[in-house]
């Protein structure tokens, strides 16, 4: 796969990119025949291949702003959702909110059970309807973009990145678990995901719209919203370790853990669109495969196909080369990071405007019901 000269230790570094002169400025051979006399086509070390430097890359200025008003956006859904259930909590004293159905976004299972209802029936479901938009606007992103959704969109896969690059500041380095280690620990969220998956299989549509219906159904979003108000001291245990675990091990729950990246991972095996290497224009530098979040060897593959690749174009920003690493489908020209951007903007807003416009975005549900089951949302099991 590595059809370009072997460049040594500097290269690695980034410091044998280019032939020096005596004096340390970049040498401006000939190029040779048919080549584009330009000053940004430099050579390697000793002159053996010539390159056409990269344009700078503002991909990642992009990412993080998306990443940022995701993040804000279900901040602000959360704190909302809090003043509604607070308000019906306190019998009508505290200051009222309506439900955001954005919140809905964080029953991925409620989302799940109502796509299930709706494959096997055809009917839209009547509870929790946004979760089930948001579902398949995110599942559309991940086929379309790979896991752009991810590395893009998900406040947690947010939370994760920014907790890994503070334990890089900390330490100078994350720390990468032996392959023995790495391997097992990566499909325990491919089991997670198998046991959601098989049991929403086994429930008919009738059962799900019963469970849906009922006290514990309706006020789903009011007890997750306790289980973090309530928190006993083992889940905060748990969460501080994962937290810990996150700034020493890059994506350490992204990697490992997340059966709703699993999910999205499975899709994005389908996707056409893949990160694909040039080998004619490819140096063999290797910055990519080191600047990859998800450690995969993008510099000894011409195209990645892995389930853990995100789309988070790290690597597409990283190669020094023109046209040596881009995210396309097979004979198609490279998608630019904006042209990536624009495509999970248009898909997500297209979704969520049909579900408002079509009314499939509120949950219709009487403000007595709230009155009588937000308060007690506690108590009841599931049934």
């Amino acid at each position: 796969m590595n059809s370009g000269p072997s460049l040594g230790p500097g290269a690695l570094t980034g410091e044998a990119l280019v032939e020096r002169s005596p004096q340390g400025a970049p040498s401006r051979r000939d190029p040779g025949p048919g080549a584009v006399a330009t000053p940004e086509r430099l050579r390697l070390a000793g002159g053996r291949r010539s390159f056409v430097r990269a344009p700078a890359d503002r991909t990642q200025r992009l990412r993080r702003a998306f990443q940022l008003a995701f993040l804000a956006l279900n901040l602000a859904i959360g704190v909302q959702f809090w003043f509604f259930v607070h308000s019906y909590e306190s019998a009508g004293t505290a200051p009222y909110l309506p439900r955001p159905p954005g919140i809905e976004g964080w029953l991925p299972i409620a989302a799940l059970m109502n796509l299930k209802v709706l494959l096997a029936t055809g009917e839209l479901p009547r509870r929790h309807p946004a979760g089930l938009f948001l579902l398949l606007a995110f599942l559309a992103i991940t086929f379309l973009f790979r896991k752009a959704f991810c590395s893009w969109l998900c406040p947690v896969g947010t939370l994760s990145e920014g907790l890994w690059k503070l334990g890089r500041r900390l330490f100078g380095r994350t720390f990468a678990l032996p392959r023995w280690l790495d391997r097992p620990l990566r499909a325990l969220k491919y089991l997670l995901l198998a046991f959601f998956l098989w049991a929403v299989a086994n429930m008919s549509a009738e059962a799900i719209r019963a469970f849906l219906e009922s006290p514990y159904g309706i006020v789903a979003d009011v007890r997750m919203l306790n289980f973090f108000r309530d928190m006993g001291a083992t889940t905060a245990i748990v969460l501080c370790v994962l937290a810990v675990a996150s700034i020493l091990v890059q994506n350490f729950w992204c990697r490992y853990l997340c059966p709703y990246g699993a999910l999205h991972g499975l899709v994005a095996w389908l996707s056409p669109v893949r990160i694909r290497r040039d080998p004619l224009s490819c140096i063999d530098c290797a910055r990519c495969a080191r600047t990859c979040p998800s450690q995969l060897p993008v510099d000894v593959t011409l195209s990645v196909a892995s389930p853990e690749c995100t789309a988070c174009l790290e690597c597409v920003a990283a190669c020094p080369v023109r046209g040596a690493l881009a995210l396309s489908a097979p004979r198609r020209r490279a998608l630019p990071g904006w042209a990536l951007g624009a495509g999970i903007a248009l898909v997500f807003l297209a979704l969520v405007g049909f579900a408002r416009l079509t009314g499939h975005w509120h949950t219709p549900v009487d403000p007595k019901l709230y009155h009588e089951l937000i308060p007690r949302a506690s108590e009841f099991d599931h049934p």
